[in-house]
C-alpha cells in the first residue's frame, strides 16, 4: 500500500517529528511504500529512509538511497517556515504563525499544495496522513480534491493550544476546512479530544474523532539489568527548556531532594529559549538569594519561594549550595542517546503546567524502568492513570502530582518516596512499568490505526 504523509517539519527532536520518524519506519516495516512530506534537509540520515527529493533546482528531483520503500519530500516553501513555538531551524526562518501576515501564510500553504499535488501524481498513493491541526489538514484538503484519496489528520497539541485557540479568528477556518474532509482524526488523549471539540464546535467532527497515541520503540527503550543500573541515584527531565513545561519547577524542588537525598543528580535534557533563565535560576538558588530568584518567575514558583520561613529556609538555602554539581543542563538529545540515559535514571519528571496531547516521554521513561512523575492534568494523567492501575498500590501516589502552589514540594516529596522505597518494591514497579509500556503503546499498532483512520474504519478505533 501507498501511504503520503505530509509533516511539514523535521524528522529529529522531540514531539511530532518524532510521531512521523517512528511511524513511517513502523509502515515501511510493515510492508508498505510511504511518500513523505517534510522539511528536513538531512533525511538521508534516517536509516528507513531510501530516497530524497526537492524542488531546489526548480523542478522535483528526487535522488535513490537504496532499494526504495520509503521517500522523502522537501518542499520549496521559500525562506519562511510558519511554526507553533519558533525554534532555531537549519536554513530558513522559522516565525511562528501568530507573527506571519496573511500573505506569507497563503504562499505557505500554496507551495506545499503544489508539492503535495505533484507528489499524487507521480506515486497515487491509496490513502494519506496530515499531521497537526494547522495547516497539514488544509494543504491535504485541497491537494487531494477529486481524487479520491482518503485522509486522516493527527491531531498534535501544540498547533490547537498555541496557534488555533488563542487566534480562532484567523487559524478556526484552516482548521475546520482541514477536518472537514478527513475519514478519520486522531488524537493522543481525551484531554485533546474535548480541547478539539469546543474549539471547532462541529459535532460530526466529534463522531469522528478516535484515540490515536505515539507509540513507543520498545526494542529501543528498554531498561538495564538489576546489575548494571548507576550506584548514585539519577532523575531525569526531557523536553523543551521553556516555562511552560515547568523546568522551574522541578528546579526549585531539588534542594528539597537533596536535603534527603544529598547523592541525586538531576539531568536536565533539552533546548529552548528559556535555557538561560533557568540557569540563572539554579545559580540564584544556590546562592542563597532567594528573593532574586522570583524575578521573571510565575505563580506555583513564587508561592513556594514566598513560603520558605525560618528553620525550613534554612535547610533549604543548605541543600541548595550543592544545585552547581547535583543540576546538569546536557543540551539537545537524539532519540538514540536519550534510550541510553533513561534506563540510567530512577527517575523521570514531567512537569509540564501547560496541557499535553500525550505523555510520550512519560511512557519512554517507563519504557525503560524509570517512574514517570506527571503533572495530573490533560494527556498526563490519562497516562499516569494507565500506569497506575498496573504497578504495585504503595508506588501508584509517586506517578503524579497537581500543578498547583504546592508543586514544588509535591514533586521533591513524590521523588523522594521513590528514591527511598524498598528495593524489591522498586524492581516489581519497573517490571510493572515497562510490561504496561509494551503491551498498550508499540509503533506497529500506531501505523495499524493510522491506516485505519485514513480508510475511515472508525469501529476498530478506540473513542476517547
Amino acid at each position: 500500500m501507498r501511504i503520503l504523509i505530509f509533516h511539514g517539519y523535521l524528522l529529529a527532536g522531540t514531539g511530532s517529528n518524532i510521531y512521523n520518524a517512528r511511524l513511517a519506519r513502523a509502515l515501511v516495516g510493515l510492508g508498505h511504500e510511504v511518500h513523505l512530506l517534510c522539511q528536513d534537509r538531512h533525511p538521508d540520515d534516517q536509516p528507513w529512509v531510501d530516497a530524497a527529493g526537492d524542488w531546489d533546482g526548480g523542478a522535483l528531483q528526487v535522488r535513490s538511497l537504496h532499494r526504495v520503500r520509503c521517500t522523502v519530500y522537501r518542499p520549496d516553501i521559500g525562506g519562511l517556515l510558519p511554526v507553533y513555538v519558533e525554534d532555531p531551524y537549519e536554513g530558513i526562518e522559522a516565525r511562528a504563525f501568530a507573527r506571519c501576515s496573511d500573505a506569507e501564510i497563503a504562499r505557505y500553504i500554496d507551495a506545499n499544495v503544489a508539492a503535495v499535488r505533484e507528489v499524487l501524481e507521480h506515486v497515487r498513493p491509496d490513502l494519506a496522513l496530515a499531521n497537526h491541526l494547522v495547516m497539514g489538514p488544509a494543504i491535504l484538503a485541497r491537494a487531494l480534491a477529486g481524487s479520491g484519496v482518503g485522509y486522516a489528520v493527527k491531531v498534535h497539541g501544540s498547533a490547537l493550544e498555541y496557534t488555533v485557540k488563542p487566534d480562532p479568528e484567523r487559524f478556526l477556518p484552516y482548521a475546520r476546512e482541514g477536518v472537514r474532509a478527513a475519514a478519520g482524526v486522531l488524537v493522543g488523549s481525551g484531554h485533546t479530544a474535548r480541547s478539539l471539540w469546543a474549539a471547532l464546535g462541529d459535532p460530526a467532527v466529534e463522531a469522528r474523532t478516535r484515540l490515536g497515541p505515539p507509540g513507543v520503540d520498545v526494542e529501543l527503550f528498554k531498561p538495564l539489568p538489576a546489575r548494571r543500573r548507576p550506584a548514585e541515584p539519577a532523575v531525569a527531565f526531557v523536553g523543551k527548556l521553556i516555562v511552560n513545561k515547568g523546568v522551574d519547577l522541578l528546579i526549585a524542588a531539588w534542594p528539597l531532594v537533596l536535603e534527603r537525598v544529598p547523592r541525586a543528580r538531576l539531568e536536565i535534557v533539552g533546548f529552548g529559549g528559556d535555557r538561560e533563565w533557568l540557569e540563572c535560576l539554579t545559580n540564584t538558588l544556590a546562592a542563597g538569594r532567594i528573593e532574586e530568584a522570583g524575578g521573571g518567575a510565575r505563580r506555583h514558583l513564587l508561592a513556594f519561594l514566598d513560603d520558605l520561613r525560618g528553620a525550613r529556609r534554612e535547610r533549604y538555602v543548605a541543600a541548595a549550595r550543592a544545585l552547581p554539581e547535583r543540576v546538569r543542563f546536557v543540551g539537545r538529545y537524539e532519540h538514540d542517546r536519550l534510550a541510553e540515559l533513561l534506563p540510567r535514571c530512577e527517575a523521570l519528571v514531567v512537569p509540564s503546567t501547560f496541557p499535553e496531547a500525550f505523555g510520550m516521554v512519560a511512557v519512554e521513561g517507563a519504557a525503560c524502568g524509570a517512574l514517570p512523575v506527571s503533572a495530573a492534568h490533560s494527556g498526563l494523567a490519562e497516562v499516569s492513570a494507565a500506569l497506575a492501575r498496573a504497578v504495585p498500590a504503595p508506588a501508584a501516589g509517586w506517578l503524579s502530582f497537581p500543578v498547583d502552589d504546592h508543586a514544588v514540594p509535591a514533586i521533591a516529596e513524590r521523588v523522594v518516596g521513590w528514591l527511598e522505597s524498598d528495593p524489591q518494591l522498586r524492581e516489581r514497579t519497573r517490571t510493572a512499568l515497562v510490561g504496561t509500556v509494551r503491551e498498550r503503546w508499540s509503533w506497529e499498532g500506531v501505523a495499524r490505526g493510522v491506516i485505519a483512520a485514513a480508510r475511515g474504519e472508525l469501529e476498530w478505533l478506540p473513542a476517547p
